[in-house]
């Protein structure tokens, strides 16, 4: 019995790689190898943007929550109030593409962005109002409107493309009614 076992081995191995060598010349392995993949893969720099489109939009909604109830100004209350709301749309809507592409996000904001809600939140009146929208209005939304423009000319994936396209408008539009505020030309005096 022992005999006939160590016999049939090698017949058993030698169909195995027949078998697997059709397989792979049919197609079959390579295509499922490929498609599992191609799910699971996504461009470093596609990788990185979503990370950091993650964390910028937490310190969105976070920093234009506390301006929605320390502001003086009802104008930066309606302000914050709609970057909270749009910021946390988008938010919701990256955080499905990630969870579609297997892209982990982080937790938090970044430390030094929580550092900058914490100093934002010692501040008060006119000055917390200034100070919101030129750093978060402005400053924040050109930055993010360029990263997100080269976003849009370098994403390699067409969902994150579109998201990217969809989502940049809403940025441009926040820009403009930051940059419109009254006291922010008093600011730049």
């Amino acid at each position: 019995m022992k005999t006939t076992s160590i016999r049939l081995l090698p017949l058993v191995a030698a169909l195995g790689l027949s078998a697997g060598a059709a397989m792979a010349q049919t197609g079959v392995i390579d295509t499922a190898r490929s498609a599992s993949s191609m799910d699971y893969q996504l461009a470093r720099a596609d990788r990185k943007f979503i990370q950091d489109a993650a964390e910028s939009g937490m310190f969105e909604v976070e920093i234009a929550r506390l301006a929605e109830s320390k502001a003086s100004s009802a104008d930066v209350k309606d302000f914050a109030s709609t970057l909270a709301q749009d910021h946390g749309k988008a938010n919701d809507e990256l955080v499905q593409l990630a969870n579609s592409k297997k892209v982990e996000l982080p937790a938090a904001p970044p430390r030094g962005k929580r550092k900058d809600v914490e100093k934002m939140a010692k501040l008060t009146g006119n000055e917390f109002d200034q100070r919101f929208v030129r750093e978060v209005g402005i400053k924040d939304h050109e930055k993010a409107i360029k990263k997100f423009e080269k976003a849009s000319a370098n994403a390699k994936d067409a969902d994150l493309k579109a998201w990217v396209d969809k989502t940049l408008p809403k940025l441009r539009e926040h820009l403009a009614v930051a940059q419109k505020m009254p006291f922010v030309k008093k600011a730049g005096s």
